[in-house]
């Protein structure tokens, strides 16, 4: 058995990893590289591997860091099953079209700028229509529900706790009458996150692949979070003023939405307008009703005790679906909330909003996840005093709050809890899906714990297992 790590490595983004063993080879996630354009085009296009030799696909969950290539692979070839839970699958049925339809306007964007320059055009990674024919080819698996993935493969998912759906995936693989248990945690959720369970405690393993966003440092306690949400909105609701919360589609939006719902029935805060501006998040919401499967016990509580309501759809709730009905929103009375992506305010619906709201020391913006450094989303979390939307420059009065609380990936301590029972019988750990620091810290950390072989592999790096 070998694994070859060819995304996800060095980096939080294009997970992507080769199975191989004996008779056959396993695509474990099929992640979108993110950085710069030309960069994410050359190395999203071309895989490192034969395509037509892969025997099945395996994904964590619907990020598009996960799946975003997945349209690609089927566009050059793959015709193979492409294995994920439940609610995985449906999520990827909104968030894969929606990537193709970026695609396409990335590239009238591009090629309208090298028209002008006399370039011949280029064509889009993949489109909306080659996303919709992915689909075709997912197998939905539910949780601890062993599936032979190809001969002498067994996959079997596990509860990550990060987002709807997500999982851990164990593999074992037996090939000369050696078996080998090989645990990847995907993105492991933090504990007590609102709606989804927390992560399932780590199986017995031979070998373990662990995420590391969060290697290097903890979030704040999520407990405190709705305390400091009421305190903001009380206040802002009190100057009579609006607040904007950028919000990643799936997951976040819908975590906030869930502690919304809670606050309002607790009046804790007053009723007043909520609004949930993304289409993608809108859908990705209708796909949160279908799985309460998923749902933790402080949900399932929180809905039996509440069966008029459901908790992302209580009756201060509104969903925008057109463009009319968003900009709107900007002209109505305060005071009002409004979430909307995307959840670093780099491109989508929430970007006229900010613009319409930032100049107002009455309003407040809600910083809800890490930023990546330069988006707009950053420079307001560091409270520059002017920022730039669409090339023109506004000065920032808002109030600007973080509620990094509300991340959907474990931190460093949760990370060494989940994998410490398993020390002594690990052979080889492999710390992925972080960027160096956190990594490496992690990987400290594990040697810490009583790991023997902690390695933080680089691209195109092969291990036999």
């Amino acid at each position: 058995m070998k694994i070859t790590f060819l995304g996800g490595v060095g980096t939080v983004t294009g997970s992507m990893y080769l199975i191989r063993t004996n008779r056959k080879n396993i695509l474990l996630e099929c992640g979108l590289y993110q950085g710069k354009r030309k960069e994410s085009y050359e190395r999203n296009r071309k895989f490192d591997f034969e395509i037509r030799r892969i025997d099945a696909v395996v994904v964590s969950h619907a990020h598009i860091d996960h799946t975003g290539n997945l349209p690609n692979l089927i566009k050059q070839g793959y015709d193979g099953p492409i294995y994920a839970t439940h609610a995985t699958r449906d999520l990827c049925s909104a968030m894969l079209p929606d990537s193709g339809r970026i695609h396409e306007q990335d590239v009238r964007y591009v090629n309208h700028k090298r028209e002008r320059k006399h370039l011949p055009p280029v064509e889009p990674l993949y489109t909306e229509a080659d996303a919709l024919s992915t689909l075709r080819y997912f197998v939905s698996v539910g949780y601890e529900r062993p599936v032979e993935i190809a001969r002498g493969v067994q996959a079997t998912f596990l509860d990550a706790g990060h987002i709807l759906g997500s999982a851990m995936v164990l593999l074992e693989v037996v090939e000369d009458g050696k078996h080998t248990r090989l645990i990847f945690s995907g993105d492991l959720g933090q504990p007590n996150l609102p709606i989804v369970r927390d992560p399932t405690p780590m199986p017995p393993a031979d070998y373990l692949m662990i995420e590391s966003t969060y290697g290097d440092r903890d979030h704040p306690p999520i407990e405190d979070v709705k305390e400091k949400l009421s305190r903001i909105i009380n206040q802002v609701v009190k100057r009579k003023g609006r607040v904007i919360i950028p919000a990643f589609a799936v997951g976040r939006t819908q975590d906030i939405v869930y502690d919304l719902h809670q606050l309002t029935d607790e009046g804790r805060i007053p009723h007043v307008p909520i609004y949930v501006d993304s289409p993608l998040a809108v859908n990705a919401t209708e796909i949160f009703r279908l799985h309460p499967e998923c749902y933790d016990q402080e949900t399932r509580d929180f809905l039996s005790e509440y069966r008029e309501y459901d908790p992302f759809g209580f009756y201060r709730m509104h969903y925008v679906h057109s463009v009319e009905q968003s900009k709107e929103l900007n002209e109505m009375p305060n005071p009002l909330i409004i979430i909307s992506a995307s959840g670093m305010a780099e491109a989508g619906r929430v970007q006229h909003h900010l613009k319409h709201a930032i100049t107002d020391p009455r309003n407040a913006v809600l910083i809800t996840g890490w930023q990546a450094p330069q988006t707009l989303g950053w420079h307001i979390s560091q409270q520059e005093p002017y920022v730039r939307i669409f090339g023109e420059e506004f000065p920032l009065k808002a109030e600007v709050h973080t509620l990094y609380e509300y991340s959907a990936h474990a931190g460093r301590k949760d990370l060494l809890a989940w994998a410490r029972p398993r020390a002594e019988f690990i052979k080889s750990a492999f710390v992925v899906h972080g960027d160096p620091q956190p990594a490496q810290a992690l990987a400290a950390g594990l040697r810490d714990e009583g790991y023997r072989q902690v390695v933080v592999p680089q691209r195109g790096d092969k291990f036999d297992l």
